[in-house]
Parts: structure tokens; C-alpha cells; sequence
């Protein structure tokens, strides 16, 4: 039989011996409270500051949101910062190269209108689409899609069915006919034929979402402790699907720029004399040879899509809880 040694310690066990002892093994209360009052104490932190620091991390979204925000605070002070009006014309300088007499940096058109200028407002009225779009197209997708996530049945019947036929038409033959009808000239009223089409990708996203989490054990609780549907629908369930909803409404930005400057290349958007940066790059195709009309408004555009679009994936890398690396 082995033989068990006491080695004098209490019958209390070797952790209770130790507590009354004051060993150092066992923090007494005079040790947590110096602990604490060195700054060791742990601090629980919430989904949003992990998700804040995992994006802080993504150096390349980073970078392009600061870039981002650069070209439209540009675009927002575009009366403070352009030399000229959109508007004003110089016939003492037309089709002139780039250079820096009388603040010509991207050169003139056919009108002597500075084209720095121009693409200065343009960035303005394509900010205005993208962000007008990208914000009421969120909130319309949310809507449709918690009704139909939430309450299932008949109502998801009908809202998907009319998500469906929203995405069956052919977008862009539509898009034409309603701006050519209804819509050409104004950035406004481009805007709001825009949004009649592009809410329905967060629809689905969000139905998807909502029906999932509606069987969760934390809303059959609110539910049990008498919480009506319209609580358990935005205070319960919407603030886990912020996720989606962020990254989606931020590529949407840069969709909304691209067609709006599709439509304007194509004569069925934004019409003069309001700049836009697309029908800016339409307008160089007058002028062959004369590269800058064309150049400096395409690359503003493919700078800002790019930005956009890396910003969006930097967000979807750190709002998704599964993902283990975060790409830079």
C-alpha cells in the first residue's frame, strides 16, 4: 500500500493551507487590490472593438479609406478648393495641355472650361449619387428583408417573388428607359431609379440572416418575456446582422458611382451643365487627341472604385467572426 505523507500541511488541502497561510500562491485581497492598482486588471472587450482593430490591421483598407475620404472631402469643399466654377469658360485658353498657367492642371476643353475644376464638381455629384444610393437602397433592402425573414410565410412569399422579378429584368435596358423617360438630367432623380434596383442583393442577405436568427434561443427568451415584434426585430436581431449591412452598403457606393457614370457616358445620365465624371469622359471622346479629357476623369473613377472596394474588404475581414487571418 503507498503511504501518504501529511508533510504538515492543513486538512483543509494544500490551496485552503495555503489561502490562510497568505502564500503567494493564492492572491490574498491586499494582492488583487495592487494588481489592480497596477493597470493588470483584465478589461472585456465588445465584437466592435475587436472588428475596429482586426480592420486597423488591414493596412491596404486602411490606406484606401484615407484616400477615400481625402477625395471627397474634395469633392464636399469643391467650391473652396477648384481655381474655377464648373461653368466658367476661358476661349483665351481652349484645348489646352495641362500646365500650370492660370491653374490649368488638367487642361482645357473645346469651351476653355478647366477641366480641374470640372473633375473637382464632378467628384462631387458622383459622391452625392454614391453615397444618396448606397444609404436609402440599405434601408429599403433592410426593410424587405427583416419583414420577409422575420415573419416567413405569406409576406416572404410576396417580397422574394418581388425581389426575384426585380433581379430578372435586365437592369441596364430598364435603367435606360426610365432615365431617358423620367430621369436624365438631374443626379437627384438618377439617384432614386438607381435605388429602385439596387436594394435587392441586401434583401436576400438580410431574409437569410433573419431566419436564422429567429430561432435563436436569446430571441425565444425576449419573446417569452413579452417583447413585441418590432423589439425583437431591430433590437434583438438587427444588431447581428451590421455585418452584412455595413460591407454591402460600402461596395454599393462604388456600383452606384460606376452606373451612374455608365449611364452619363451613354447620354442617359446627369446632363450638362452639371459636371459628372462619366459624362466628362463621354465628352473627351470629341476630341481625340486631346488625351487629358479622357485620362484625368477615367482615373479619378477607377481611384475611387479602387478604394472602395478595398475598404469593403478590409470591413468584410473584420466583421466576419470566422475569419482567423486578416489579409493586408
Amino acid at each position: 500500500m503507498t503511504e501518504i505523507r501529511q508533510s504538515g500541511l492543513s486538512p483543509l488541502g494544500d490551496t485552503d493551507a495555503a489561502t490562510a497561510a497568505g502564500s503567494p500562491l493564492v492572491p490574498g485581497p491586499d494582492q488583487v487590490e495592487s494588481t489592480a492598482g497596477a493597470g493588470l486588471e483584465l478589461q472585456a472587450r465588445s465584437q466592435w472593438s475587436y472588428a475596429r482593430s482586426r480592420f486597423l490591421r488591414h493596412r491596404l483598407a486602411v490606406a484606401s479609406l484615407v484616400i477615400l475620404i481625402g477625395i471627397f472631402g474634395v469633392g464636399i469643399f469643391a467650391n473652396h478648393i477648384a481655381p474655377y466654377s464648373y461653368s466658367a469658360i476661358d476661349l483665351n485658353h481652349t484645348l489646352q495641355k495641362p500646365t500650370t498657367v492660370a491653374h490649368h492642371y488638367f487642361g482645357t476643353d473645346g469651351l476653355g472650361e478647366d477641366y480641374f475644376s470640372r473633375v473637382i464638381w464632378g467628384i462631387r455629384t458622383s459622391e452625392e449619387v454614391g453615397l444618396f444610393v448606397a444609404v436609402l437602397s440599405s434601408i429599403l433592402g433592410l426593410l424587405i428583408g427583416a419583414a420577409a425573414g422575420y415573419y416567413k410565410g405569406w409576406i416572404d412569399n410576396l417580397l422574394m417573388r418581388l425581389t426575384d422579378l426585380v433581379l430578372t429584368v435586365p437592369a441596364l435596358a430598364i435603367l435606360l428607359v426610365f432615365t431617358a423617360l423620367w430621369g436624365s438630367g438631374s443626379q437627384w432623380r438618377v439617384s432614386l431609379i438607381l435605388v429602385l434596383f439596387f436594394w435587392t442583393g441586401l434583401a436576400r442577405v438580410v431574409r437569410g440572416v433573419f431566419l436564422s436568427l429567429r430561432e435563436k434561443e436569446y430571441v425565444e427568451a425576449a419573446k417569452a418575456a413579452g417583447a413585441g415584434d418590432f423589439r425583437l426585430m431591430f433590437r434583438h436581431i438587427l444588431p447581428n446582422t451590421l455585418g452584412p449591412i455595413i460591407v454591402n452598403g460600402t461596395l454599393a457606393v462604388g456600383t452606384a458611382i460606376l452606373t451612374e457614370a455608365a449611364l452619363s457616358f451613354l447620354g442617359f445620365g446627369i446632363k450638362p451643365p452639371t459636371p459628372s465624371l462619366g459624362a466628362l469622359v463621354a465628352g473627351g471622346e470629341s476630341y481625340p487627341q486631346q488625351w487629358w479629357l479622357t485620362i484625368f476623369p477615367g482615373l479619378t473613377i477607377v481611384l475611387i472604385l479602387l478604394c472602395v472596394n478595398f475598404v469593403g474588404d478590409g470591413l468584410r475581414d473584420a466583421l466576419d467572426p470566422t475569419q482567423r487571418r486578416v489579409r493586408a
